[in-house]
């Protein structure tokens, strides 16, 4: 979690230092007295109540994601791999909200050690670098789909999906080295307040960061928006002759796709802009009153960008026909055996037999009804090749 403030840091002598961290502990240089930040009001409380409640929602909607998207291998578009993968990245990295709700509400007093420091902070960073590279790619692959009309067995082939799957969480991981290094634990002159921080003096840490915000945002967003507007422009062409039921439809298929990036875009953008302004001010003196803001900015901005792990399953339900007919599937498939179970249990009881299954079986039917769609509509939402 990015809240480092813009301090010079001196190694803390031996007698301070406890066995209980593994590496030198750093103290932070506070001399400035007129650039003192007090912080954000009610921030041990806000911050870790939201940082729980994106536990919670992004723990229990990503694992209902993937157990809803794995439940029929041989029908799964291949979106539906992407997805999967979207959701594994956030369901990873929600587990370690906890440890930050924590330092939170102790005024971002970090006492879980270097090593958990370290780590979470490398989460992050993953999760970061896996969300935006697959979102790239299920782009990408609309884009190849619906403009380029590309037809090949391989590249759009089950196994060539999970080839660049394979290749997406490697270099995730990759990139996200560098956290490992630059993260360390803080203190100030009191000898007390311990914080999870970067080393924002470190050598080459301006270079990594600035290389992180154009591979992490900046050029994937190019490539989204271009082949999203690539997408416009030939479904434009496709539909301007059509009826008006059939524009609606066309619109209605392309709200999931919009929203996931537009919630991207949103929940990402602040962070990255204050990141970007943290940086400049390492080269160029701010003033204290845009450090205390700058550095307030980020703390909020993370929260927003946090919110975003638990915001897909929410869109999937609400805007994706495809995944809430498998959902309903899945959940009416559990509630037929218990009433099968019932069922039988009653008709032991009652000397009597049920068909527990018609009302099951009807469910479906309507539910396949409703779920068929166009060609067109398909391609979009991904369940086509």
């Amino acid at each position: 979690m990015d809240t480092t403030e813009k301090h010079t840091t001196y190694p803390v002598s031996d007698d301070i230092t406890s066995d209980y961290y593994e590496e030198p502990i750093y103290i932070t240089d506070l001399s400035n007295e007129a650039c003192y930040d007090e912080g954000l009001p009610w921030k041990s409380v806000v911050i870790p109540i939201i940082y729980f409640f994106v536990f919670l929602l992004g723990f229990l909607g990503n694992s209902f994601v993937i157990v809803v998207m794995s439940r029929k291998p041989r029908n799964r578009r291949l979106v539906d791999i992407f997805v999967i993968n979207l959701a594994v990245a956030d369901l990873i990295f929600v587990a370690t909200l906890p440890f930050w709700a924590i330092s939170a509400a102790q005024e971002n007093h970090w006492m879980f050690g270097m090593h958990l420091c370290k780590f979470s902070s490398y989460i992050i960073s993953v999760n970061r670098y896996s969300n935006i590279f697959f979102l790239t790619c299920m782009s990408v692959d609309r884009y190849m789909a619906i403009v380029r009309m590309l037809d090949s067995t391989f590249l759009r082939s089950t196994k060539c999906v999970r080839l660049i799957c394979g290749i997406i969480w490697t270099t995730s991981v990759i990139c996200g080295i560098p956290t490992l290094f630059y993260k360390h634990l803080e203190m100030n002159e009191s000898g007390k307040m311990v914080h999870c921080v970067e080393a924002t003096l470190a050598a080459g840490y301006c270079e990594i960061t600035f290389s992180s915000l154009f591979l992490a945002f900046i050029l994937p967003v190019t490539v989204i928006l271009f082949c999203y507007c690539s997408i416009l422009v030939k479904l434009r062409q496709h539909f301007q002759h059509q009826s008006i039921q059939a524009k609606l439809k066309r619109k209605n298929s392309l709200k999931i796709v919009f929203t996931i990036i537009i919630i991207f875009i949103i929940s990402w953008l602040p962070f990255n802009i204050f990141k970007a302004i943290h940086i400049m001010s390492i080269f160029q003196k701010l003033s204290c009153t845009m450090m205390i803001i700058m550095n307030q900015g980020i703390v909020l901005s993370s929260c927003l960008a946090f919110i975003n792990s638990c915001a897909n399953p929410i869109i999937y339900i609400c805007l994706d026909h495809h995944f809430r007919h498998r959902a309903t599937h899945l959940c009416l498939k559990q509630f037929g055996i218990w009433v099968q179970q019932g069922s039988r249990a009653s008709a032991a009881f009652s000397g009597t037999s049920t068909d527990s299954f018609s009302g099951y079986s009807t469910g479906r039917t309507r539910l396949a009804s409703l779920g068929q769609v166009s060609t067109v509509s398909e391609y979009i939402n991904g369940s086509g090749q």
